[in-house]
């Protein structure tokens, strides 16, 4: 077989199945550029050297932190395990994969967990919980909506006809236009709605309070983590489809703390086919030589080590890697600059560990008038082989893990915003507007009196007791118009690659998903620069329903006519 023909074939192969093949032992040993140096040692780092190695390629991750993992790590509570108990298990804020997570579960389904796989650890959860301060709550079961007009109306009426004051009006509106994004061609999605917020998309200001608090306010910020004033119409408009018409199931979880059940099996993998994975290594400069990477600048354990490979994949956080775009990287790249375009936000997570199990849904609670956007999962339903009084002092039973995605409103005891809060006011704040959602009419679903330790995020950091927080992992935002600011994974520069959230990527969302949809695009430009003969790592665009195909076919005309929508 011609070697052409020999590529051709093994590339064709790897399209065809999600499982990834190795190179032959020829192809590993006579391949050349073979050694990688991967910056961050989260998702989106783990899975570039994940795909690379499993390629045949020396991989070296430096990650700046002392647990692996990145945001997704979970985090021992320092100190709180006695008697030979297990720290109990925090983290930066609870994992969910929904069913349109299709590269990262791919990538679980690669990690040997005892006799099966790490995939093998998700968990269903089969219903959600909206909450309101004076209301009733509504436990709703998971299930794609229809895709008829007339079944998303009613859908969107049983999920949200019994707010007060939502009319079916309202509904019907949202509903319509959810039906103008879901038949709107990409070319439209990506030139109209990228360029406008949410809030002017679904004409948040021409209806009532409550359509703008739950419909508007509300999604964003339990689903994207965003301002609707903000946030792009075109990027909420594709996750909120991916939630009402997408595959199965709508929800998963984690049997266990993330890195037990996930992370450390996946460290323990890497390892295996030879990766080093460096920890406390803090990425601090970037030299250049010919419009190349020379060499990188990283403290490990607080010594300066000049690093040097064939490809340098960054897995930093935007964040993290402004500061190291310095004048020689931006002149091999410009396109890099337009980084600095990019917002960012905070949300992060606080757990309450309870004398009981308080279950509250089997899935995720969204406490919608939440003025701190809160949102919460009660983990210990969900991990059954982990029992709960080994860790800490052994009277812990239930965890209520709690993500905090608004820092920016008041809250309801003291009238300040979170980052404005103490820690011991960020506590007191989360528990209050809690408690205001959930004990209704008499009935005690959270009392104070359970919580037998909490943990707070530690990315925020406070500087000194009572000080006010920064914030060391921040989120990133798709703000209008933001999209054109990110960069591919494949950069300008021939041996500098991404590998994070903030690449442009099929799913477009700040997610475990998207860094490693990065990551399986960088590998993928090593592979092509290099001439691997080694299969490239499979890609997939979100699925959206065949019923709408021929709608979208027809607004393709209709934009190249520049003509509205039929339903504008």
């Amino acid at each position: 077989m011609r070697r052409s023909s020999r590529r051709s074939f093994l590339t064709t192969l790897a399209a065809a199945s999600s499982v990834q093949l190795l190179p032959d032992s020829v192809h590993a040993l006579t391949l050349p550029g073979r050694k990688v140096a991967v910056l961050g040692g989260g998702v989106g780092g783990m899975s570039a050297a994940h795909e690379l190695a499993e390629r045949g390629f020396s991989v070296t991750v430096y990650e700046k932190k002392s647990i692996p993992g990145g945001k997704a790590r979970s985090v021992p509570v320092p100190g709180s395990g006695v008697a030979g108990r297990r720290d109990l298990p925090g983290e930066h804020g609870f994992r969910f994969f929904p069913g349109f997570y299709k590269h990262v579960t791919d990538t679980m389904k690669r990690i040997p967990y005892g006799s099966k796989h790490v995939f093998d650890n998700l968990v269903g959860a089969n219903a959600m919980c909206l909450s309101v301060a004076d209301g009733p709550d509504m436990a709703l079961p998971l299930a794609s909506f229809p895709i008829s007009v007339d079944d998303v109306v009613s859908g969107l009426k049983l999920l949200f006809g019994p707010l007060p004051d939502l009319s079916l009006a309202e509904i019907t509106h949202f509903a319509s236009r959810m039906l103008q994004f879901m038949t709107s061609c990409d070319d439209r999605r990506y030139g109209e709605y990228e360029y406008m917020s949410w809030w002017d998309y679904i004409d948040a200001e021409d209806f009532s309070d409550e359509y703008r608090k739950f419909l508007a306010v509300g999604l964003t910020r339990n689903l994207v983590a965003a301002r609707a004033e903000e946030v792009n119409a075109r990027t909420v408009g594709l996750i909120l489809t991916q939630f009402l018409v997408g595959p199965q199931p709508l929800d998963r979880l984690l049997n266990g703390p993330t890195n037990d059940v996930w992370i450390d099996p996946w460290l323990n993998y890497l390892q295996s086919l030879g990766v080093t994975y460096n920890r406390n290594a803090t990425v601090e400069g970037i030299h250049m030589a010919g419009g190349r990477i020379s060499s990188v600048d990283v403290r490990v354990n607080g010594a300066l080590q000049s690093i040097t490979a064939d490809h340098y994949v960054f897995a930093l956080p935007v964040e993290r890697l402004l500061p190291l775009l310095n004048p020689n990287v931006l002149a091999a790249d410009p396109k890099l600059a337009e980084l600095y375009g990019l917002s960012t936000s905070w949300m992060n997570g606080i757990q309450l560990y309870l004398d009981r199990d308080v279950p509250i849904v089997n899935g995720h609670a969204i406490y919608l008038d939440s003025p701190w956007a809160l949102t919460s999962v009660s983990q210990a339903q969900f991990w059954k082989n982990f029992d709960l009084a080994t860790f800490g002092d052994g009277s812990v039973r239930g965890i209520l893990s709690i993500d905090i995605s608004n820092f920016d409103k008041p809250g309801i005891l003291y009238g300040k915003t979170a980052r404005e809060c103490t820690e011991q006011e960020i506590f007191d704040e989360v528990i209050a507007q809690l408690t205001s959602s959930l004990n209704q009419e008499g009935k005690t679903v959270l009392d104070p009196a359970w919580i037998v330790d909490w943990f707070l995020d530690p990315s925020l950091v406070f500087q000194a007791p009572g000080g006010l927080p920064t914030n060391e992992e921040a989120l990133l935002i798709n703000t209008a118009g933001s999209w054109e600011l990110r960069p591919n994974a494949k950069t300008a520069i021939s041996n500098m690659y991404l590998a994070a959230d903030f690449v442009q990527s099929n799913v477009d969302l700040a997610t475990m998903e998207g860094a490693n949809e990065a990551a399986r695009e960088a590998t993928n430009a090593i592979l092509d620069r290099v001439g691997s003969w080694a299969p490239r790592c499979f890609l997939q665009k979100l699925q959206e329903p065949a019923v709408f195909l021929a709608a979208k076919a027809n607004d393709q005309v209709r934009w190249l006519l520049r003509l509205p929508h039929t339903l504008a």
